[in-house]
């Protein structure tokens, strides 16, 4: 799966190029308010333009569930794109995506023009991987290039069935990035091997807490998911955040990693409040204790300082850090010690440090830290689901090399 054509490996002179992008970003009355997304494909786009290829771009946007939503149109991200490329981006105003807006469009093309097509989720099909949206798509191309990595764990028409249908699939610079980061981490880790673990919960971190046991050679928990573990020893957790149906898979990991001879890190010391915050960023009086002292009628937040510490340290040695989730309520500036002394901690390393998307990526972001990290992955679910060791459906539709 590590092993793809990509832009690089490919001629697009003179040829009709179909480029899965991810514009999946937020709009405000019709403006958009965070272009990192935008700016991310750039690279990819730029190099099929320079290369003479008559660039077609496709995205979804929202959840507009199969039907026509203008709050959901891709018409603002074309305007954007002009500017950002400084060329127009001609704009497909199809409702039903490959139209003929489309078509003469992609007809009147010359080398390095750039066409934007209408938000692919405008078509019931294309979540569902439907045959006859797929041939479509393909019908206006001769090369595929995925540069979705966001949406490469999903098997739907414009990043996998579509592949079906044209000969050439490559994929683009950031979905080559993150093969590249997230699947050496963690196929081929330069040792040794740190992974840290947060976010709220267990659940929605089985699978990846278990792969990473096996490829680490430390493995840190901390946010929400921590409280399991800590109940999983047998201490009072009091009201934290416990998914009870998972102690004794957490009871399974901790014995796991000691058969395996591995660190499992867990909170010595937690930072307490009575409840939860309303708003999430409210003035809060905290205080910190013991793991193991958590009195009945408190809630964990956040790690603590001791354990901020012990963490920061572990990252020090590391030459490989993985890290999801982040280590309490960091949107809360009371709240945010822990995910920010990990980061910091990061910052300082000379470690390879891969952050995998979804909020551990906003915090690191939010808290200043982007630049220092060696890669922050594009794609929430998709990275989890690499550090799960599981195949991705955009990532295997590529052409070998």
């Amino acid at each position: 799966m590590l092993n793809k054509k990509s832009v690089d490996d490919i001629n697009v002179k003179g040829k009709k190029v179909l480029v899965r992008c991810d514009f999946n970003v937020p709009l405000k009355e019709g403006k958009i308010t965070d272009e990192n997304r935008l700016v991310a494909a750039l690279p990819t786009i730029k190099k099929l333009i320079a290369d003479g290829g008559r660039v077609i771009l496709c995205s979804h946007l929202g959840k507009p569930k199969g039907e026509p939503k203008p709050e959901l149109s891709l018409a603002p991200v074309a305007v954007r794109l002009s500017e950002l490329l400084g060329q127009e981006v001609k704009f497909a105003a199809d409702d039903e995506v490959v139209g003929a807006n489309a078509k003469a469009a992609v007809e009147a093309m010359k080398d390095g023009e750039v066409v934007l097509l209408q938000n692919t989720r405008y078509r019931v099909e294309e979540t569902k991987n439907g045959e006859a949206f797929s041939k479509e798509l393909a019908s206006l191309c001769d090369v595929f290039v995925n540069d979705a990595f966001g949406t490469a764990h999903r098997a739907h028409c414009s990043n996998v069935g579509v592949t079906a249908f044209v000969d050439e699939c490559a994929v683009g610079y950031l979905m080559q990035k993150e093969i590249d980061f997230l699947g050496n981490a963690v196929n081929n880790p330069v040792r040794p091997f740190v992974a840290i673990l947060g976010g709220a919960k267990v659940a929605d971190k089985l699978n990846v807490i278990s792969n990473l046991l096996e490829k680490c050679d430390t493995l840190i928990i901390g946010g929400g998911m921590a409280y399991t573990f800590l109940k999983a020893k047998g201490y009072e957790v009091g009201t934290s955040l416990v998914d009870d149906t998972k102690i004794d898979y957490c009871k399974e990991m901790m014995d796991k990693a000691e058969k395996l001879g591995k660190k499992l890190l867990l909170p010595i010391d937690t930072t307490i409040a009575a409840a939860f915050p309303s708003p999430i960023d409210a003035e809060i009086e905290v205080s910190v204790v013991k793991s193991d002292a958590i009195p009945a009628d408190m809630m964990g937040l956040d790690i603590g300082t001791e354990t901020a510490a012990l963490y920061a340290d572990a990252v020090k040695s590391a030459k490989t850090v993985v890290w999801n989730g982040p280590m309490g309520v960091f949107e809360n500036p009371i709240l945010a010690k822990g995910t920010i002394a990990v980061a910091k901690s990061l910052a300082e390393t000379d470690a390879t440090t891969i952050i995998g998307g979804g909020d551990s990526a906003a915090a690191v972001n939010q808290l200043g830290f982007g630049d220092k990290m060696s890669h922050i992955s594009t794609g929430g679910g998709a990275s989890l689901e690499f550090l799960e060791g599981k195949e991705l459906p955009g990532v295997v539709a590529a052409d070998d090399k």
